[in-house]
């Protein structure tokens, strides 16, 4: 029987009014301080009429060390509460739920190096040639009070729930990666030292936004790199988070990526459906599935299969704010997005995102007229 992805579904006490979700996507309106913008005001306002049923913000640094990117929120200082309220707002004006991402960089910041500010590592790594310094035990512990700082915040500024980085090579990946943490103290070596930042910060977010808020995490089961996270460990680590306090894991890449561009003109892949499938058969609470999905008969596919239980993208909404309302209304055509990429750089150059081929297309046409 074929399961309608448009009917409420629940995670936790937190109710959604259908199974989509729009993954945390850096959009660079943030201003220098990582406040919230008029801009930022506009993007959420139009995502949350779009159709979706749970908005992740794009991800906000828990401290000014954390911070991945220039035009990032932030969420290290009560001073960005009013903003963050703002982005609320705008979500639910269109009937959307919203979650706030929280999110340390750890080594992997280009805007720290860009800045000349040297970036905390979980371990001395001789082969980075960045400049970096390895962690002491006094700044794990304050950066999990940042992340529980931070999720405090999330839960004043009245976001539905809170989500944990914990994919793409930033800190909790850093962490929990053989690749990364070389540490021989409590915080390394073995897999459950390994794990153990993981399980601190959700035991100690969890104190701080009470035993019901809903509390997700964006989880890079497995990594791509040779020697990396196996996913036999990650799906161990995905049981024991949901044990201290996660309630749904949105399934994403760790170190490395085996999510290739989809060319136009392919057939969309759902490049970790297996992964999340793994991770649905090991855990009790809803699995979120992300990455190259761009058509409703994979999304009912995936959720019918039993694979996952909720659908998540990123870039198609990009170019298609509204496309679940479209899917909604029987306009059942796949998604115009082509995962060129073309959105991103021009956020690097500070410009605002948009669909880049979208932006090629205008362009061309301009010329011609």
């Amino acid at each position: 029987m074929s399961i309608n992805l448009f009917e409420p579904y629940k995670i936790g006490r937190l109710e959604l009014k259908n199974r989509f979700v729009r993954s945390a996507t850096w959009d660079a309106t943030a201003d220098s301080s990582g406040a919230v913008t008029e801009k930022s005001v506009a993007l959420y306002r139009e995502l949350g009429q779009g159709g979706v049923g749970l908005i992740v913000s794009g991800y906000a640094f828990v401290s000014p060390l954390g911070q991945a990117a220039f035009g990032q929120y932030g969420a290290h200082t009560d001073d960005m509460i009013p903003g963050l309220r703002r982005l609320v707002q705008a979500a639910h004006q269109g009937g959307a739920k919203i979650a706030l991402q929280i999110v340390h960089a750890g080594i992997s910041s280009d805007y720290l190096y860009r800045q000349g500010i040297t970036p905390l590592a979980v371990s001395s790594t001789p082969q980075s040639n960045r400049p970096h310094r390895q962690m002491t035990e006094e700044d794990i512990e304050t950066i999990i009070a940042d992340f529980a700082a931070a999720a405090r915040r999330g839960v004043e500024a009245g976001f539905d729930a809170v989500q944990l980085h914990g994919a793409h090579g930033y800190l909790m990946s850093q962490f929990i990666s053989p690749l990364t943490n070389f540490r021989n103290d409590r915080w390394g070596g073995s897999p459950e030292n390994r794990r153990r930042f993981h399980l601190e910060v959700i035991q100690k977010v969890r104190q701080v936004i009470g035993a019901h808020f809903p509390l997700l995490i964006k989880f890079g089961v497995q990594d791509d790199r040779e020697g990396g996270l196996p996913l036999s460990e990650g799906i161990k680590t995905a049981g024991l988070m949901v044990a201290r306090g996660i309630d749904a894991i949105e399934v994403s890449a760790g170190i490395g990526s085996s999510a290739q561009a989809i060319k136009e003109g392919d057939p969309e892949r759902a490049y970790f459906r297996e992964r999340a499938a793994a991770v649905k058969q090991a855990v009790t609470v809803p699995v979120i599935v992300v990455g190259g999905i761009r058509s409703l008969a994979m999304a009912q596919s995936m959720v019918d299969n039993g694979d996952a239980d909720l659908i998540s993208m990123c870039r198609p909404f990009i170019r298609q704010p509204d496309l679940i309302a479209r899917w909604q209304r029987g306009e059942t055509k796949a998604a115009a997005c082509i995962s060129c990429n073309k959105c991103f750089p021009i956020v690097r150059r500070g410009e605002p995102l948009e669909c880049g081929e979208e932006r090629r297309q205008r362009e061309e046409a301009s010329h011609r007229a």
